[in-house]
């Protein structure tokens, strides 16, 4: 859990880069639920996303899960060597194994900090 980044309800963290870049991946609470990462369905570059709808889809040896953008924004940049090696979601979800680069307006304000994301998965 890294305490620079913010937390969706929905599993997914975000790490604001610059003005109006974010970086976006699953959480390790999240990877550890899934098990073991077999398939990444990702938006393309270009693609608009929108915050707290699907964006994609990850695929685990024990299901499958919607993802869901904690952002509303375009796809600048998507990862693929998530998409080649979707292990690194469960290696490394902070920092190798992010999803993708968005641009944005805002973020959402029911974002949560590391502390809150840490309270809401023990709840």
């Amino acid at each position: 859990m890294a305490a620079e980044l913010l937390y969706s309800k929905d599993h997914e963290w975000v790490r604001v880069e610059s003005d109006g870049v974010a970086v976006i991946g699953v959480t390790d609470y999240a990877a550890e639920q899934l098990g073991d990462v077999v398939y990444v369905d990702l938006p393309a570059e270009g693609d608009e996303i929108t915050a707290h709808t699907e964006m994609g889809e990850i695929e685990s040896t024990k299901s499958v899960s919607d993802l869901f953008s904690p952002l509303s924004g375009t796809v600048t940049e998507v990862n693929q060597a998530v998409v080649d090696t979707p292990e690194l979601v469960n290696s490394s979800p902070f920092e190798d194994g992010w999803l993708i680069r968005a641009s944005f307006e805002a973020l959402p304000e029911d974002l949560l900090s590391a502390e809150e994301y840490t309270a809401f998965t023990q709840s």
